[in-house]
């Protein structure tokens, strides 16, 4: 854009002028205030400005006329001033300094002075003294100097412009983070250096400040590329101020520009993190509402597309529906397509197999290798070959590749130890390749449908689906936790159609720690069970954030107040076993048992929190240091509550049963269920017990 085409900056009468007039004068001097004093040769006052007058006291008829040394000097510096004025007078050399001088009140003023030999058109020598409050001069001359040594120093980018937008002086910091000298910016407009579009808004809203003069401050992000690095994307943060002399005329605008790269990709990754959580606790609402398979696979595909992907197809194996059909070990596999979704239109679309068809795939293909080993396949960036064996023939390929596909995962819908089928997600317009974080999310989605669908087709009754829901509840320990040796157990309550919603996890976390949770939805049903499979899922989610048990308590709060009114006790610990310290939030949940060797076995007291769906109420985490051979004993309340007996006597009798010579940690949960478990018991019972053992990094 020409310096013609450019808009006006716009910034009012303040500051137009016509054309080729002088500009405004600068209120700099107005503020040093200084006062002129012309003496002839024999160091009378011949002139005298009003602002010495404000500077000495006398009028002008007091001092013209008088010597400048009587009127102005102590007597005690007489001598020493007339020789530095004979000497101004005689070489034409000039003098400055900072010097006392007599005011009218007979006050002392520290004056800084600069006399100066004239020579008017008839040969005759004057001397002219310039004079300023040394104060004020010395508080100017502090100010300008702290300013340059902070600009210039400064980490943040600072950039000055004139009423046009045109740079006028920018620091160091500033051509760092742009990649270009300070002699690229002078002189040119802003959006001729910073030409990308992404620079427009700010272009604006300089234009604004200038006209309204409301700073703006710490303004939205602008994110763009700048020559210092092309290849990466940066965000910055702006704030702008108008600039105006002491006379409030507009001389430009500052612009401060702060580096927040690694808070926006902070802020952008927390805003996924929360998208994908949303998008389970949407899939877990609207997948599975019916008994129907299709309307479940039409509930998958309706969740993912389009937040997650631009293109979801949905198959199941033809044997699945089909129990009459056995299912092919080799050669291709036989699928029914019950579900396809698109974002927008695409040729994409038209590659997948439309509902109710049946369509071979060879063993090479993807969608085969998927449900045959039961494992996810994740494509990052998928090529020419990758779309061959996503598509099922080379027609479906090329409608793919000329589509812009270019990222694939295939998520087994698994349940109950059986594939059912596929479910295939690509991506084409979002630019986004799939990674790990989208896979568990995909397989989380896809294991939920998966479950549902085969509660459809097997059409079970309500204690077959108790049980698949219970049975999912157990979570696969690790073979392996840096320091800790881990046993649980899970036993359903023995009523022929309850379902409860207890139920512990074991989640390995960053740096070597491990989460140890218990919990229990109140009440039962498949309703509660469902609440607790929410709960333990956004559990596992919230750990991996690397949150405090507290924060994660204060997080599974808000999910329970919206999960219809269900209310929930849970024990979450995070132990550390670089330092042997374990963490513990408790919200309503009865307290863990601490056996520590060679001492009886206590009930650890703990902030004991309101429980989860309450809402509002702060939770606290506490600090304990296990040593090794110590244990942590966490179970839910069907281990210890009857009908029969109080409750302090049943944690007295857990107490003394765990007060006992160190055995394996899988025969005391077994003795533990034996000795407290009655089998006619209507609650069911989570346990886990964590033993503490040496530990060190190499291991």
């Amino acid at each position: 854009m020409s310096e013609a085409e450019r808009p006006a900056a716009g910034i009012g009468p303040a500051v137009s002028r016509r054309e080729g007039s002088p500009p405004p004068p600068s209120g700099l001097m107005d503020l040093i205030g200084v006062a002129a004093v012309l003496l002839d040769a024999d160091g009378r006052i011949v002139l005298w400005s009003p602002q010495a007058e404000a500077l000495y006291g006398y009028g002008a008829e007091e001092a013209l006329g008088q010597y400048a040394a009587r009127l102005l000097v102590h007597e005690e510096h007489w001598d020493w001033v007339i020789k530095r004025f004979a000497e101004v007078m005689e070489t034409g050399k000039s003098w400055g300094g900072s010097f006392p001088v007599r005011c009218k009140d007979g006050s002392t003023r520290s004056v800084e002075l600069r006399n100066t030999r004239l020579l008017n058109d008839r040969g005759e020598f004057y001397a002219l003294g310039l004079g300023t409050d040394s104060p004020t001069l010395r508080e100017l001359e502090r100010d300008v100097a702290l300013s340059t040594r902070l600009i210039s120093q400064s980490p943040i980018g600072v950039a000055i412009f004139d009423t046009d937008l045109k740079y006028v002086a920018v620091n160091p910091a500033l051509e760092r983070i742009h990649g270009i000298a300070v002699a690229q910016h002078l002189g040119r407009h802003y959006r001729d250096v910073m030409s990308g579009a992404e620079f427009e808004e700010a272009e604006a809203a300089m234009r604004q400040v200038l006209q309204a003069g409301t700073p703006l401050v710490d303004g939205p992000p602008i994110v763009g590329r700048t020559p210092a690095d092309p290849e990466h994307k940066h965000a910055w943060s702006i704030s702008l101020y108008r600039l105006e002399d002491t006379q409030g005329r507009v001389l430009g605008v500052a612009e401060l520009v702060v580096d927040v790269t690694e808070r926006y990709l902070s802020a952008m990754e927390a805003t996924e993190t929360r998208r994908r959580l949303a998008l389970i606790a949407d899939g877990s609402a609207r997948i599975g509402t019916t008994l129907e398979v299709e309307q479940t696979a039409r509930e998958l595909a309706e969740v993912t597309v389009p937040e997650f992907a631009d293109l979801v197809a949905v198959d199941v194996l033809d044997s699945v529906l089909d129990e009459h059909r056995p299912a092919s070990r080799g050669g291709p596999a036989r699928f029914r397509a019950l579900a396809v979704k698109a974002a927008y239109p695409t040729e994409a679309a038209h590659a997948a197999d439309p509902p109710g068809r049946i369509a071979a795939y060879d063993a090479d293909r993807l969608a085969t290798r998927c449900v045959r080993t039961g494992r996810p396949v994740l494509i990052r960036h998928a090529d020419g070959n990758d779309l061959t064996r996503i598509a099922c023939d080379e027609h479906a390929a090329m409608l793919l590749a000329r589509a812009g596909v270019h990222s694939y995962m295939a998520i087994p819908l698994a349940a109950r130890g059986s594939v059912l089928g596929f479910l295939g997600l690509t991506r084409a317009r979002d630019p986004r390749p799939f990674d790990e974080d989208d896979l568990a999310i995909a397989t989380e989605l896809a294991s939920r449908a998966a479950v549902c669908m085969d509660n459809a087709r097997t059409h079970q009754s309500v204690r077959n689906a108790a049980e698949i829901l219970q049975r999912s509840l157990l979570p696969d320990l690790p073979p392996h936790l840096p320091g800790l040796h881990v046993a649980s157990r899970y036993l359903p309550a023995q009523a022929a159609y309850e379902v409860g919603g207890d139920w512990y996890d074991v989640l390995p976390l960053e740096g070597d720690r491990t989460a140890l949770v218990v919990g229990d939805v109140m009440g039962s049903g498949i309703d509660a069970a469902a609440a607790m499979g929410r709960l333990r899922t956004a559990t596992a989610a919230f750990a991996g954030l690397d949150l405090a048990p507290a924060q994660v308590l204060e997080q599974l709060d808000k999910i329970t107040s919206r999960l219809e009114q269900y209310i929930a006790t849970c024990l979450y610990a995070a132990y550390d076993p670089h330092d042997a310290t374990c963490h513990i939030a408790n919200a309503g949940h009865l307290p863990p048992v601490l056996v520590r060797s060679g001492k009886h076995p206590e009930l650890l007291v703990l902030p004991t929190g309101a429980p989860l769906g309450v809402g509002g109420v702060p939770f606290e985490t506490t600090t304990l240091t296990l040593a090794p051979g110590d244990q942590l004993v966490l179970y839910t309340d069907g281990l210890v509550e009857t009908r029969q007996h109080p409750i302090d006597e049943r944690l007295d009798t857990l107490l003394h049963l765990l007060d006992a010579p160190e055995q394996p940690l899988e025969e005391t949960c077994d003795r533990l269920l034996h000795d407290l478990r009655h089998p006619d018991d209507h609650d069911d019972v989570a346990l886990l017990i964590a033993r503490a053992c040496p530990f060190t990094p190499d291991h």
